[in-house]
């Protein structure tokens, strides 16, 4: 199979795979907070792709692509109903890294059976430390079954990481309880600069909080060096004197686009090779190889050369 690459060098080797657009939490970066949140396992009358479907899907992209990770992601991807199934299907066909973002609500109770069932890593959203201020984040109240879950994916053994969006004026003095939480819990946690994308797109400014004004933060109590960014990687990592790690991902501020390997495929079997893209490219059971290799030579033209700019796309819709 010839490499696909484009004019960048560009290529597709993680997937990120939104298994269904439907969350048990209303965040406020992702969602207005009317949207329907409701558990969604049955996929009859949505164009949701049947379980088998998308196996076979995620089979012959990792064929073509050779794939070095599968990101899991939603909506809330703990909610899919056959995900320990589809996890079992994903290590079965060899790839290498499997791993998943979820809001850790329902972690404490599924933490061993992912784990068990071939799941590596888990990225947990988590955005304040302060109970009133979860709320404001997420419309959800119970900020310690987060907790509870991220301890549990910590004691049967899965590689942890917490991602955490802020936002000015809302969460943004949870920074460094947050810090001292995952250094505490000895695990990273990557502090994202807010995306335009959704409701949020065009009016995203007036919340940005930006990557020196977190560093400026940090440094107030902590010293720290940055440490040399990875090929491909979304994040760029500090490391304390005392040799915690933090890592800030400053999609408007550092973007990292020249070298994005990322190719996103929603619950109805399109793909998007960009996030500032809003147009889905299609994969069809019968699409033979050759046009497999065309779709994704289309989803990879999406990619923009040097910054996001933003989309209608929901997070929701596509995951993070």
């Amino acid at each position: 199979m010839r490499s696909l690459k484009d004019t960048y060098g560009r290529t597709f080797k993680i997937l990120r795979v939104s298994l269904l657009s439907k969350c048990n939490f209303g965040c406020t970066y992702c969602t207005l907070g009317n949207e329907t949140m409701k558990v969604a396992n049955a996929n009859e009358g949505t164009g949701m792709l049947e379980f088998q479907e998308l196996v076979q899907l995620i089979k012959r992209l990792h064929q073509v692509l050779d794939l070095k990770t599968i990101r899991l992601t939603g909506g809330e991807p703990l909610l899919y109903g056959q995900l320990v199934d589809l996890i079992k299907e994903l290590y079965g066909m060899g790839i290498p890294e499997i791993k998943l973002t979820t809001n850790g609500f329902l972690l404490a109770r599924m933490a061993g059976s992912l784990k068990q069932a071939g799941l590596q890593s888990v990225n947990v959203s988590l955005d304040a430390m302060d109970e009133d201020v979860f709320l404001l984040m997420t419309r959800r109240r119970n900020l310690h079954q987060v907790l509870a879950g991220i301890d549990s994916a910590i004691d049967e053994g899965l590689k942890v990481k917490i991602n955490t969006v802020i936002m000015r004026g809302i969460n943004h003095h949870q920074l460094i309880p947050l810090l001292n939480y995952a250094f505490e819990k000895n695990i990273v946690i990557r502090f994202l600069e807010l995306m335009g994308m959704g409701h949020l797109h065009g009016r995203s400014d007036g919340y940005l909080f930006t990557q020196q004004e977190m560093l400026e933060e940090i440094s107030r109590q902590f010293s720290y060096n940055s440490i040399p960014r990875k090929p491909t990687a979304t994040a760029g990592y500090w490391q304390t004197t005392a040799g915690q790690v933090f890592g800030i991902i400053a999609n408007e501020s550092e973007p990292f686009c020249s070298d994005c390997n990322r190719l996103r495929l929603d619950s109805n079997g399109n793909i998007y090779g960009c996030l500032s893209s809003n147009e889905p490219v299609a994969l069809k059971k019968e699409d033979d190889d050759r046009a497999l290799e065309w779709q994704l030579m289309k989803a990879l033209g999406q990619k923009q050369p040097l910054k996001f700019s933003g989309s209608t796309l929901s997070m929701l819709q596509i995951g993070g």
